[in-house]
Formats: structure tokens, C-alpha cells, sequence
């Protein structure tokens, strides 16, 4: 059977998942929570940034952080392909997620338009505000930094130690830079881990289908030649 259907292994990707949408809801709570103080959050977050001694790794982060989690999945992608072809099938599964969540970011920031606040605000920012039209809420750069996070952490648990502190560094980079609100990446972090979550949550119920159907199917022929050679009616 292959690793991808054995009831086990599909039974701890469920598993995982279902805990990824239980912290993804929690952060949907706390970026609905920080909408109201989005200003003075923000003005703590990008002050304490702007000026101080972690100023160039924070342009750094909010920058370029995103290509480590790249990276990471690309490195997972390589290795379970020859080493672990069940963790190969659940990455390509969360790769659907993750091409999801951006789309859905892209969506969601047309329908809400919500402004920088590096546009709204008096405040020296680390990185160059973007134009008008490219909005706010909810932040492309936390929404992929948490997609692949929990794309990696689904395939390879133990990877959860290295992507998730990457997610959040580079999330709360764009605050420290200057051109998110906290709720945004927030938001951004919630969305990429739930879609993620979602996508392959759905995909492993429909293997513990196929998983429950291969086992019965496999069973059925040796329990009726054993119960004949006992002589069972």
C-alpha cells in the first residue's frame, strides 16, 4: 500500500492538520481582536524598529525572509521524493493550498482596499512605501510565509521547529518595516494557515476513504480462507 494511503500515516496527517486550523482560527481571533488598536500597535511595532541597531536585519527579513521558507520547501520537495514518497504526495497537496491562499490574499485586498499605513501615518518607515492600489490587509508576505510553513510542517513535522519562528519573523518584519499593520500579517498568517490546512484536510479524508476501502478489500479474501480451512460454515 502506498505511504500516502496507509491508514497510519493518513490518520497523523489528519491529525496535524486539524490542529493547523485550530491555531489558524486562533489567529483569525487575534487579528479581529487587534483591528481596533491597529494604529497605536503598529506605531510601537515600526518605532522600535526604525533607528535602532536591528534596523538593516529587519529591512533584511521583511525583504528577503520569505525565500528561506522557499527554500526550505524546496529542500523537503527534494529529499521526500526519493526518500518519502507519502510526505512528496502531501507537499504537492499543500502546494495547492498554498497557490490558494495567494489567491485569496489577491482577492480579499481588491475587495477591502484598506491603505498602508505608511500612507496614513507620520512615521519614518524602513522600506520604501508601495504605491497606491497595492493594499494593506491582509499581508501577501505573512499569508505565503505561513502557507509554506504549514505546508512543510504537514509533510515533515519535525520541520515545524524551523518554519514556524520564519513565519513569524518574516510577519512581523513588515510591521517593523513599516508597510503592514499588525493585524495584517496577522490576518496574513491566519489565511495562509488555514487554507493550507484545509486543502489538505479534504485531500486526507478522501484517502482515509480509499485507505478504509484497500484494507477491508485486502482482508475480506483471507478471512474467508482462513474460516475455510477451520472448516467455519
Amino acid at each position: 500500500m502506498s505511504t500516502l494511503t496507509h491508514p497510519s500515516r493518513v490518520d497523523t496527517t489528519r491529525r496535524h492538520s486539524r490542529v493547523a486550523v485550530i491555531v489558524g482560527s486562533a489567529l483569525t481571533v487575534i487579528a479581529a481582536a487587534g483591528v481596533p488598536i491597529r494604529e497605536p500597535l503598529f506605531l510601537a511595532v515600526a518605532g522600535a524598529a526604525e533607528g535602532s541597531a536591528l534596523a538593516p536585519a529587519v529591512s533584511l527579513v521583511a525583504k528577503a525572509g520569505l525565500l528561506v521558507l522557499v527554500a526550505m520547501t524546496a529542500s523537503i520537495a527534494a529529499w521526500s521524493i526519493r526518500g518519502d514518497r507519502g510526505a512528496f504526495r502531501t507537499l504537492l497537496v499543500a502546494g495547492v493550498g498554498v497557490v490558494a491562499a495567494y489567491t485569496l490574499s489577491e482577492g480579499i485586498k481588491l475587495l477591502v482596499t484598506e491603505e498602508r499605513p505608511c500612507r496614513g501615518l507620520d512615521i519614518a518607515t524602513l522600506l520604501a512605501c508601495p504605491e497606491s492600489g497595492d493594499w494593506s490587509w491582509p499581508s501577501n508576505h505573512a499569508t505565503l510565509a505561513a502557507a509554506f510553513a504549514t505546508a512543510c510542517a504537514l509533510a515533515l513535522p519535525r520541520s515545524l521547529w524551523l518554519g514556524a519562528p520564519a513565519a513569524l519573523l518574516v510577519a512581523s518584519s513588515r510591521v517593523g518595516a513599516g508597510v503592514h499593520y499588525v493585524h495584517d500579517v496577522v490576518a496574513g498568517l491566519a489565511l495562509g494557515t488555514l487554507t493550507v490546512a484545509v486543502a489538505v484536510l479534504a485531500a486526507s479524508a478522501v484517502l482515509h476513504r480509499r485507505a478504509g476501502a484497500a484494507t477491508a478489500a485486502g482482508s475480506t479474501p483471507g478471512d474467508a480462507s482462513t474460516s475455510s480451512r477451520h472448516g467455519a460454515p
